[in-house]
């Protein structure tokens, strides 16, 4: 089915927008999937706030052309579906957590800050935790130093009042 222009120019100019607001696109060749396993694959993208569409490559190319995304540009060729995630690793997740249980989803190219990324590199950025678990883990070791050193003056606190305790006991044998 053809799109006339007032379609392509809305086409492009939402690709546009959305290209503007996300952080990394990663591009998957889906040739072979069920609907079944596409709609799965969208639910769970649209769950993690990632933005999955498949699309005329033209159309794409245009409406990355100028943005950070236009290293990619030259990876779009053949039945491609796009994820455009604001979270940095977002779209990377979705597509590669799909990608391991179902081998007819490939892992084409992506980009992230203005640098392409291949296969490896998305697998990569997709390896790294959520900003949750990375807050957490913030969390955690700025809390370490801080109980570790209430632990060490809770001991001490205990020797002392174990030291005042036999000096007292002392004091009231000798008197």
């Amino acid at each position: 089915m053809s799109l006339n222009r007032s379609e392509k120019e809305a086409v492009i100019s939402e690709v546009t927008s959305l290209a503007a607001k996300a952080q990394t696109l990663v591009i998957a060749e889906y040739r072979g999937i069920t609907v079944a396993d596409m709609t799965k694959l969208r639910a769970d993208a649209r769950s993690k706030g990632v933005s999955l569409s498949v699309l005329k490559n033209t159309l794409a190319r245009r409406a990355v052309a100028g943005s950070a995304f236009d290293v990619v540009a030259d990876q779009m060729t053949g039945p491609l579906i796009y994820g455009f995630s604001e979270d940095a690793v977002a779209a990377a997740k979705v597509v590669a957590d799909f990608a391991k249980t179902n081998t007819k989803l490939v892992i084409r190219a992506g980009a992230f800050g203005g640098k392409a990324l291949d296969v490896d590199g998305v697998k990569q950025l997709a390896s790294i935790p959520s900003k949750e678990v990375l807050l957490a883990q913030v969390c955690g070791l700025l809390m370490s130093p801080m109980s570790r050193t209430a632990v060490v003056l809770g001991a001490l606190a205990a020797k002392r009042s174990e030291g005042v305790a036999e000096v007292a006991a002392e004091e009231t044998a000798a008197a």
